[in-house]
């Protein structure tokens, strides 16, 4: 279960929202009331959030199954074309 909690909170009561999200809880931790950061366990699943995330995800697979290969001698001059 997800719990929201401000920064000041995460900070005075570290320790026991470490043990929480070592048990498997998650916090959404809030700054002057905006979602800042999200504490999960290590190996929480990540789903994409969005399309773009997903399209990401699938360019950096695509991108990835490509073959390398090396660009040759680079020289100085390469730099100011």
């Amino acid at each position: 279960m997800e719990r929201t909690i401000t920064a000041t909170e995460a900070n005075r009561d570290f320790s026991r929202i470490f043990r929480e999200v070592a048990a498997g809880g998650s916090y959404v931790v809030t700054a002057r009331g905006k979602p800042l950061v999200r504490i999960e366990p290590a190996n929480a699943v990540i789903e994409p959030q969005d399309e773009r995330v997903a399209r990401l995800h699938a360019l950096i697979d695509e991108l990835a199954a490509l073959p390398a290969s090396a660009p040759g001698r680079i020289t100085r001059e390469d730099g100011y074309a």
